[in-house]
């Protein structure tokens, strides 16, 4: 089963093609990971995959319903680059809000546990979100994330601003989902963190595909040992 299947996709603003023609398929469970440089159309990709932009052209499938129907997104959630909840809320009410959206109950245990692992201190939920730095408020978006219980997550960039302690308390949270048959599909710079955790891997560039399969093909196919080498070696040819 294909939790997301993009076939033929593209999208243009004004005179730009920012996606000309993009295939992409990922299976149930996977962990895949979209590379590629700023302003390459990942997250144009993502929300389009999402429906919070309209494609020009191609098919997408999300959960194997077109990507337009609303039920498609039941199983998903979405945290966006640049990740801003509302600044008036209390952390524990935003997490609260989530959780309602999402239609899930939580113990607070179950929450407090979630939180510890990202090493969020339980004072910090008494905070206004426009009281939290950026790593905190990353934290926060990725423990909504992980209890949600959804099927899917779609992740922009998730471990964008977080610490080195941080990355490595979320990749442990990751592991424990792959465990539940969680599928994972998230952009990343961070071609170090893509080669630990991507079962399968995509390199947009200048809206096309160049490359989509595992880490380790990857590296065989432009004979690199480290995955920056061969992305370089890639978008260079």
């Amino acid at each position: 089963m294909n939790v997301i299947h993009c076939q033929q996709v593209k999208k243009s603003y004004a005179d730009k093609c920012v996606l000309n023609g993009v295939d992409l398929s990922v299976k149930q469970g996977d962990f895949f990971s979209l590379v590629g440089m700023n302003g390459c159309g990942k997250s144009t990709l993502i929300k389009s995959i999402l429906d919070l932009t309209s494609i020009d052209e191609g098919e997408i499938g999300l959960l194997e319903l077109p990507h337009m129907n609303v039920s498609a997104r039941a199983n998903v959630v979405y945290l966006p680059d640049r990740f801003s909840p509302p600044a008036y809320l209390k952390a524990k009410d935003f997490i609260t809000y989530m959780l309602a959206l999402y239609g899930v109950k939580k113990a607070q245990s179950q929450i407090d546990d979630v939180l510890l692992a990202l090493g969020l201190e339980q004072g910090m939920l008494d905070l206004s979100v426009n009281k939290l730095s950026k790593g905190m408020t990353q934290k926060l978006g990725l423990a909504a994330c992980l209890l949600s219980d959804k099927k899917l997550l779609i992740l922009d960039e998730p471990m964008s601003g977080l610490d080195p302690k941080a990355r490595v308390l979320f990749k442990q949270q990751l592991t424990l989902l792959k465990a539940k048959g969680v599928s994972v599909f998230f952009s990343s710079h961070a071609l170090a963190d893509v080669d630990e955790l991507a079962d399968n891997m995509a390199v947009l560039h200048e809206g096309k595909i160049l490359f989509s399969g595992h880490p380790q093909a990857f590296k065989e196919s432009y004979q690199a040992d480290k995955l920056e080498q061969a992305y370089m070696s890639c978008i260079e040819s």
